[in-house]
């Protein structure tokens, strides 16, 4: 089906079923690519490849400090601590808020909940949240085709050497080319309205900030010393953000490269299971695809997803509500191997 005409929209009550609405499938013919009114280009294209590159850049050069210190002593619980108390919320915040949540629908919750996974979610410096939900919105509808803001498989050329512009494109090259970012009044007209998300879209760089300074704060507090809370901001802040970053960046890559496909799709998603538990789930990606408004994409008793499993806890605890499951036989009905279930 074309999704060229009339703005793209979340699924309504009739609409919230276990199967997934057909909302963000591919178009159905092959050139056909998105409107004018699908892209929004930056309104400083220039200034924004350089705020991206400082955002993507300055992490992996602050590796080189994390090697000296290596090198010079042994890690310290205290970096491990400060990194995973940094990388789960804030990945969380990703996965279930900007992904799960705002993306695509799959549970409800209150607005303080609401406003809070996406303050999470914006500490992972991925870019304001409206933004990232335009982006991921346009890529649903064309997967893997003409529009799609990431995808390794177009117009990077044959044989290995197209596979690795087409892999590296998907990884960080699509953050510095604009031609197919996702417009936000087209693709997000729900969350540019809201304005609990509006307000975090806008206080982007505070809350970005507020990541950097919560690690050296806990450095501070439990090392007792300035160096401490630098070196708690070095692993909390610069190496969490590198991978979860990158993290990030290889559902974007890798999984639609690498791994199994376990339900039919009109693209090359995959699930990629050694990827399952740094991404917190989002790497069982080929079952995201099937079934995009599913709050739980691993769907097998082998297909562990710490974020489903929040956001069933949050269920439970009364904080989330109408949370889309699929059920065996829809998924039996796209299943490509038997059994469809585990």
């Amino acid at each position: 089906m074309s999704v060229a005409a009339g703005p793209v929209t979340e699924p309504q009550e009739a609409e919230r079923q276990d199967a997934a609405p057909e909302r963000f499938q591919a178009p159905q013919g092959p050139d056909e690519g998105p409107s004018p009114e699908e892209i929004e280009l930056p309104a400083l294209e220039n200034v924004d490849r350089m705020v991206t590159g400082l955002i993507t850049g300055a992490p992996p050069l602050l590796l080189v400090l994390v090697g000296w210190q290596l090198w010079n002593r042994e890690l310290h619980w205290l970096d491990i601590a400060i990194f995973l108390i940094m990388y789960l919320p804030i990945g969380l915040g990703v996965t279930v808020g900007f992904h799960r949540l705002l993306t695509h629908r799959s549970f409800r919750t209150s607005p303080w909940l609401r406003g809070l996974l996406g303050v999470l979610g914006t500490m992972a410096v991925e870019g304001p949240v409206i933004s990232w939900v335009a982006d991921h919105r346009k890529h649903h509808a064309y997967s893997d085709r003409l529009g799609d803001p990431h995808s390794p498989h177009l117009d990077h050329g044959g044989g290995w050497r197209g596979a690795l512009r087409g892999l590296a494109h998907a990884h960080v090259g699509w953050l510095f080319n604009h031609s197919q970012r996702g417009a936000r009044e087209r693709f997000a007209p729900d969350l540019v309205a809201d304005p609990v998300i509006g307000f975090v879209d806008k206080t982007f760089v505070l809350w970005s900030l507020v990541g950097l300074a919560i690690p050296f704060g806990l450095g501070a507090l439990i090392g007792g010393t300035v160096d401490a809370g630098l070196e708690g901001m070095l692993w909390g802040g610069a190496v969490r953000i590198f991978v979860l970053h990158h993290v990030t960046y290889s559902i974007n890559s890798l999984c639609h490269f690498f791994g199994r496909q376990r339900f039919a799709t009109d693209d090359h998603s995959q699930n990629l299971s050694w990827l399952a538990p740094f991404s917190l789930g989002e790497a069982w990606h080929n079952n995201h695809h099937a079934f995009p408004t599913s709050a739980i994409h691993g769907m097998g008793r082998r297909e562990v997803a710490f974020s489903g499993i929040v956001i069933s806890a949050l269920e439970r605890a009364g904080l989330g509500w109408d949370v889309q499951r699929i059920s065996p036989d829809r998924q039996a009905q796209k299943a490509l191997t038997l059994p469809a279930v585990r």
